[in-house]
């Protein structure tokens, strides 16, 4: 590694890395230089795309507000350009002299295009180019199958027992030093690049309902703090009842990169080793097992990246969807007649955010009892999720859908079981469902509420019938495993 008293101005380049600690590329660049600026790059691909939600804008936003903080606090600036980074960014190396420009790779499809023509960009204007691996625990390729011809893993358990086998990094630390740059440069940084992050409003996608976790690394970490201290170890229970606290909450600081997933997993370990009962150990495993699935979703996708516009498995490939369009604006609207899916469906559409337990019945739903193509479901939740991830919301989509990769490639959620075993006393249905806060619980979850309840509740009558929609799901699947077993 070159001496840091290097005079060489380095650009980093910040992505789902919105923070200065335990940050893999930005460490490297400041082992590198000590002049270093960030930069980062509103990129219309991705704020006028189609399933752009104005939540997940607008914490994106704030944790940019905090890093821009950091930066000046350094010594330095974050610079935030609007447009193509395909163009912006060789453009704002040329501009401020910098011979070096770092990032972190990412595992999408677009990232990774995008990502070799900046690079190529950079490198025919002799500008040095450096890259790090700084979202995942364990790299791509670096968990593969045990075969002779070694391949990375298509199925979960595996994968996880090979992943925790595994040493784990140790978290990075923040700048420790100032950034040796002049006025004059920091004047002319601020010349070649915008300095100011714009709002929301000035992106035409305004939210101000909040957010599960406030952004930035700051509050990432206190929460962190918090979870793993009390919370993380009653997780393996009440994770699944979207009516309590049971959550980490983070999912958005993680999609973000808001906090570090080497500081996240050492707190794991330490929360482990603080375990005094067995409930309390399975809590913390539990937790782990879902950042281990957070690491296999995105190996999958880094290694097939068809997933991003299809399904895994055959069957799917032509599978005989209804799409009612109807039925599917009910479905997001909340007003299925389902009390467990509207209650869902409401508070994604509230809030932004949607409980895992909840994620997955109102996924079977759409799926199994309207038969709409889980990718209008999958792009819905991205229009609209604060922590919609590529990787995350496609596996958890095409997990439910029975369409991934998935040892049980038939799963079919009841969601009138589903909603009396997780929501018992319907405190998640009433809060979101305020029409039916005086209907009797036990109503709620029968399944067979009267025309005249409904009626006198405000409420609607199901759309389809699920016991009906089950069996013809059914037959529907049979048919497609028989069609695709069949020799060419």
């Amino acid at each position: 590694m070159a001496d840091r008293t290097t005079s060489q101005l380095t650009l980093f380049w910040h992505r789902r890395d919105l923070r200065l600690s335990d940050n893999v590329g930005l460490h490297a660049a400041f082992e590198l230089s000590a002049k270093v600026i960030g930069v980062f790059c509103l990129d219309p691909h991705i704020l006028e795309g189609d399933d752009v939600a104005p939540a997940r804008v607008a914490y994106m936003l704030g944790c940019l507000r905090e890093l821009e903080t950091a930066y000046t606090a350094l010594g330095s600036r974050l610079l935030v350009l609007r447009g193509d980074p395909r163009t912006e960014l060789p453009k704002l190396a040329v501009a401020l002299s910098a011979e070096n420009v770092i990032w972190n790779r990412d595992v999408e499809p677009y990232a990774r295009d995008r990502d070799r023509t900046v690079a190529a960009e950079l490198r025919e204007r002799d500008i040095n180019v450096d890259t790090a691996w700084d979202q995942l625990l364990h790299v791509p390729g670096s968990i593969r199958t045990s075969s002779v011809n070694s391949k990375p893993y298509t199925v979960f358990t595996p994968f996880r027992k090979n992943w925790s086998r595994q040493t784990k990094a140790e978290p990075l630390p923040a700048p420790l030093r100032a950034c040796d740059l002049t006025p004059e440069e920091l004047a002319i940084a601020e010349k070649a690049g915008a300095t100011d992050v714009p709002s929301d409003a000035e992106l035409g996608l305004e939210w101000d309902a909040g957010f599960p976790i406030d952004p930035g690394e700051v509050a990432a970490c206190a929460v962190l703090e918090g979870f793993t201290a009390a919370t993380v170890f009653e997780y393996d229970t009440a994770r699944n009842f979207p009516g309590v606290p049971g959550t980490s909450g983070m999912s958005a600081a993680l999609k973000f990169g808001a906090i570090g997933i080497r500081e996240v997993w050492q707190a794991t370990v330490k929360a482990s080793q603080e375990c005094k009962t067995v409930k309390a150990c399975d809590g913390v495993r539990t937790w782990q097992d879902e950042l281990i699935w957070r690491e296999f979703y995105q190996t999958v996708m880094y290694f097939f990246p068809e997933l991003a516009d299809g399904p895994y498995r055959p069957q799917w490939q032509d599978f005989p969807w209804k799409n009612d369009r109807a039925q599917f604006q009910a479905w997001c609207e909340g007003r299925t007649g389902y009390p467990i899916v509207d209650a869902a469906m409401r508070q994604l559409n509230q809030t932004g955010w949607m409980h895992n337990r909840c994620r997955m019945i109102v996924a079977s739903f759409l799926t199994k009892d309207l038969m709409v193509d889980w990718r209008w479901g999958e792009r819905y939740f991205m229009q609209n999720l604060v922590d919609g991830d590529l990787s995350a919301n496609n596996g958890g989509w095409q997990w439910s859908a029975s369409s991934g990769m998935d040892p049980k490639p038939l799963r079919i959620f009841n969601p009138t079981t589903q909603g009396k075993k997780f929501d018992p006393d319907a405190i998640y249905i009433r809060r979101w469902l305020p029409e039916l806060k005086g209907l009797d619980t036990k109503r709620i979850h029968s399944g067979k509420l009267t025309p005249i309840e409904v009626q006198s509740h405000g409420y609607v009558m199901p759309i389809v019938d699920h016991n009906t929609q089950q069996k013809r799901f059914k037959e529907v699947y049979k048919q497609q495993k028989e069609l695709h077993a069949q020799p060419a």
